[in-house]
């Protein structure tokens, strides 16, 4: 009888043990709004990947795609402050509406390269560490887009001919641009682009090479300007009472593959903007280079845009401008 008993406590205490273990395990949700083939949410995946194998599976990562949870890119610094996910990506100037020092990343051209644009984000990182604390968040790693140029029905060679044009713009500095130069921009969420552009509501697009192809653009338009007009990128954003409730060695692991992404990111997007041209043109797309005179008036035009920007800028975000000019002697 006593054998029993120990037998019947030595099995109860290996269940109780193999449940306390279950229940270390950590399951976290991470949010994009891009569709599922899009590169910011494969480096999605690819990051919970990495967090899966450095914690050996004690935290895993579950990322929903397409903006299938129903949370819209302006409020994703909300969302995550919540703690309605634990982790989203989110456009850095898209959520300038409730930071105004976010906004710097997408001044039309302020950043006039990739280059300089890398520059600018880790000139930059400081301070939206700084914004993002304050928001109860944590940046895991920050990832780009290529250059923004404008995508069209017919082509455009001057400032003149983008009078009039109805252009779907992605944050408020490509809306600026657009009625710089004499156009109605439209913001709308990427799931209507595509159904305005086949209707007629809009004739043009100010985005990158990525979202031309999610969009299948050539069924809707014919030319591709490539300008440079503004460099976006991501931060991926986690939750800080989440990320502290890890113990210390997981949250390291979850800062490690944060560098490693963020690192691989930045090697990847040439390659990522020259691919996905190349299915625009294999597509039926024709990409036309603008002229340095075209270039140089879009730049004129939309120097406003910046020194308004600067203007009303807070202190630090002021720093920030003048530490990146500084650095690119400007």
């Amino acid at each position: 009888m006593k054998k029993l008993t120990h037998l019947v406590l030595a099995l109860t205490l290996g269940i109780g043990m193999i449940a306390g273990s279950a229940q270390a395990k950590t399951t976290w949700t991470a949010n994009s709004v891009w569709p599922p083939n899009n590169h910011q949410t494969l480096a999605l995946d690819e990051f919970a990947a990495k967090v899966k194998t450095l914690t050996a599976g004690e935290l895993e990562i579950t990322v929903s795609s397409g903006g299938a949870l129903g949370y819209k890119g302006p409020e994703l610094l909300k969302v995550v402050r919540d703690g309605m996910v634990q982790v989203s990506d989110m456009l850095i100037s898209g959520v300038a509406g409730e930071e105004k020092i976010f906004q710097v990343v997408t001044l039309p051209f302020l950043a006039l390269n990739f280059q300089e644009s890398k520059l600018l984000n880790e000139t930059a990182r400081p301070y939206f560490d700084k914004t993002a604390a304050k928001w109860g968040q944590k940046i895991l790693f920050i990832s780009p887009w290529p250059g923004a140029g404008l995508w069209t029905k017919r082509p455009i060679a001057s400032v003149a001919e983008m009078k009039g044009l109805k252009t779907r713009t992605y944050d408020k500095n490509g809306s600026l641009v657009v009625e710089a130069a004499g156009g109605t921009p439209y913001t709308l969420a990427f799931s209507e682009v595509y159904s305005s552009l086949a209707t007629g509501v809009i004739d043009s697009v100010i985005t990158s090479s990525p979202t031309a192809v999610d969009a299948k653009f050539w069924e809707v338009l014919k030319y591709h300007q490539p300008m440079n007009i503004t460099i976006a990128t991501d931060m991926i954003n986690v939750n800080l009472k989440a990320f502290e409730k890890l113990d210390k060695k997981t949250q390291d692991a979850v800062v490690q593959a944060g560098l490693e992404m963020e690192e691989a990111m930045w090697k990847k997007q040439a390659s990522i903007d020259g691919e996905k041209i190349d299915i625009c043109t294999k597509n039926g797309m024709q990409t036309l280079v603008p002229s340095a005179d075209f270039m140089k008036a879009l730049a004129v035009i939309t120097e406003k845009i910046r020194t308004d920007w600067l203007q009303d800028a807070s202190p630090e975000a002021k720093a920030l401008y003048a530490e990146f000019m500084a650095k690119v002697k400007r």
